[in-house]
């Protein structure tokens, strides 16, 4: 589990950096401007690092299964070549779903209107700038963001369920740290993939709502991560315990 959660860590640190400086920077000024390259650049890296967390978390929800339901198989099951062929597959999932939004976007003419109704360059405003029909390119978007976001949703969650069925057999402490452990793992995955679902399920249209849901995919999420996996983690608890406890003890000592 460590193995991924330091490449998710990894991923959200690049993830959100395509976005948060940007945002920060408009938020400081009254002129608000990106150029066509950094445009371009801004939605082919959030793609490709969004996609690789996705895929990431996919890798997670297996990995989680496997040391779940066949305990003994694991060491086997999840080897140092597995992990391995599993990131790499992310890296290239990512890779192959950022190049299809980013041909899609790049061919496209922009002849009118240049103000995006964003704050970050995304595939669905600049389809509203194109002067074309972008009717059926919508129907590729939804294919390639939307179906495979709902996709994937669906298998994290079916795995997760499968999870809860098999420990019902387990002992009372087993399905305590078996529940514990995924509960941080099906939090991640409904706040990350219900807004996903929410803003690219439907045709090429954009709703002011879609900028606060975005903001969860985006910055919220990749933030709250490294904090929803530590407040998990039973070792990391007993260190904070521990470290409070010293703390509240060495000011209760009487001062000489």
């Amino acid at each position: 589990m460590y193995f991924f959660l330091n490449y998710l860590s990894l991923s959200d640190l690049f993830y959100t950096s395509t976005v948060t400086p940007k945002l920060m920077t408009d938020l400081l000024s009254e002129r608000k401007v990106i150029s066509y390259k950094n445009c371009m650049t801004q939605l082919f890296t959030t793609h490709f690092f969004g996609g690789i967390e996705v895929f990431i978390l996919t890798g997670m929800a297996y990995d989680r299964y496997v040391a779940i339901c066949k305990p003994l198989h694991y060491a086997i099951i999840m080897n140092r070549q597995r992990r391995n062929a599993i990131l790499i597959a992310s890296c290239a999932g990512g890779f192959l779903h950022s190049l299809g939004l980013f041909l899609l976007t790049i061919g496209l003419p922009f002849c009118g209107p240049n103000e995006i109704d964003h704050y970050f360059c995304d595939v669905y405003p600049l389809l509203k700038l194109a002067c074309t029909d972008t009717h059926k390119m919508g129907f590729l978007v939804i294919a390639n963001s939307g179906l495979m976001g709902l996709v994937i949703f669906v298998v994290l969650m079916a795995s997760y369920f499968m999870i809860l069925y098999n420990v019902r057999a387990y002992s009372a402490e087993c399905r305590h740290k078996a529940l514990s452990t995924c509960s941080s793992h099906v939090t991640v995955v409904i706040l990350f993939f219900a807004p996903v679902i929410f803003v690219y399920i439907r045709p090429a249209t954009t709703l002011p709502e879609d900028k606060v849901f975005t903001l969860f995919y985006t910055i919220i999420v990749p933030m709250l991560n490294p904090l929803i996996y530590t407040l998990r983690n039973m070792e990391m608890k007993n260190a904070i315990k521990k470290v409070w406890c010293n703390e509240r003890c060495g000011q209760k000592k009487p001062m000489i």
